[in-house]
C-alpha cells in the first residue's frame, strides 16, 4: 500500500498530506466510512464540532485496531465557542466525543472578524499546546490580515491554514503568503462542488493521459503544488479511488494547465463564504 507523503509543520510535527474529510456526514455514517477510509489506506481524518460526527469518528478510531501514533486526527472549534474560556471547554467536549487524550491538530474553524474573538481564542489554543493536550495548532478560513494579527499579537505562527481551494479558486496569493510565514495550506472542497470541475475538458484530457479519473487528477494537482488535501466521499469505491490518486504523478505541463483553470481574477470561482466578511453561529 502506498503511504501518503508527509509534510512538516513549523513546530516540527508532521501531517499526512492526503487525508479524509467528513463534512456533511451523519454520525452513524461517519463511523462506517472512516473505517472504510482506514482500510483504503488513509491515516489522516479531518472532522469538526459543527459536523456533528466527532463521536462517530471516535468509534471508528477505537475499533480500527490502529495504533494512536499511526493516526492523525484534526478537529475544529466552532464559531459560537470562540473566546478563551469557552474554547478550553469546547476542546474538552470534543476530546470526550473523539475518545482521545491528545489531539494531533486543533483549528479555529472561522475567523469571525465582526465577533473579533479570534485572538483570545488563539491564546487558548496556545495554552492547550503548552499543556500537551494538542500537538499542533492552526486555523481554518483565515485571511492574510487575520493571520498576521495572530502572529503580531501572540508571537505564535499558526502551523496550517485550511481554506477553500480547488483549481477554479486556487488561492495562489494566499498560498504564497502562507508559505512566506511557514504556514502550510490545506484545501477544503478540493474537488469543487456540483461536478463542474470534474467535467472540465482540461481535467478530462490530463486524466486520459495518465489513465486516471478526473478526481484523481485534481487530488494529484493539490499534492503537486504542496497542499494538504482532504477529499470527502461516502462511497467506498470512491474513497479507494481518491486514495489511489497517490499513484498519479503530474508533470509541470499538467500542473500549469490546471493552474490555468483559476477564475479568481474574474471575481469568480469561490463556492463558500468569504472569511473576510463572514460571521455566523
Amino acid at each position: 500500500m502506498t503511504l501518503s507523503p508527509v509534510l512538516t509543520f513549523n513546530d516540527g510535527n508532521t501531517i499526512p498530506q492526503l487525508g479524509y474529510g467528513v463534512w456533511q456526514v451523519e454520525d452513524d455514517v461517519a463511523e462506517k466510512v472512516v473505517a472504510q477510509a482506514f482500510e483504503a489506506g488513509f491515516r489522516h481524518i479531518d472532522t469538526a464540532k459543527i459536523y456533528g460526527n466527532e463521536a462517530g469518528v471516535g468509534r471508528a478510531i477505537e475499533r480500527s485496531g490502529l495504533k494512536p501514533e499511526d493516526i492523525f486526527i484534526t478537529t475544529k472549534l466552532w464559531n459560537a465557542d470562540q473566546g478563551y474560556e469557552s474554547t478550553l471547554k469546547a476542546f474538552e467536549e470534543s476530546m470526550e466525543r473523539l475518545g482521545l487524550e491528545t489531539l494531533d491538530l486543533y483549528l479555529i474553524h472561522w475567523m469571525q472578524p465582526k465577533q473579533d474573538k479570534y485572538v483570545d481564542t488563539w491564546k487558548a489554543l496556545i495554552e492547550l499546546q503548552k499543556q500537551g493536550r494538542v500537538k499542533t495548532i492552526g486555523v481554518s478560513n483565515f485571511t492574510k490580515e487575520g493571520l498576521q494579527r495572530l502572529i503580531d499579537e501572540t508571537g505564535v505562527v499558526p502551523a496550517i491554514n485550511q481554506v477553500e481551494l480547488h483549481p477554479f479558486f486556487n488561492q495562489s496569493e494566499l498560498r504564497e503568503f502562507n508559505a512566506s510565514k511557514g504556514i502550510l495550506t490545506q484545501a477544503w472542497s478540493p474537488l469543487g462542488q456540483g461536478g463542474e470541475l470534474l467535467e472540465s475538458p482540461v481535467i478530462a484530457q490530463i486524466a486520459a493521459k495518465h489513465n486516471a479519473t478526473p478526481a484523481q487528477v485534481v487530488i494529484a494537482w493539490h499534492l503537486a503544488i504542496g497542499n494538504v488535501v482532504i477529499p470527502k466521499s461516502v462511497t467506498e469505491s470512491r474513497i479507494r479511488e481518491n486514495y489511489a490518486a497517490l499513484e498519479v504523478s503530474l508533470d509541470e505541463t499538467d500542473v500549469q494547465a490546471i493552474n490555468g483553470l483559476d477564475q479568481s481574477a474574474e471575481g469568480a470561482g469561490r463556492i463558500g463564504p468569504d472569511p473576510a466578511v463572514s460571521d455566523f453561529a
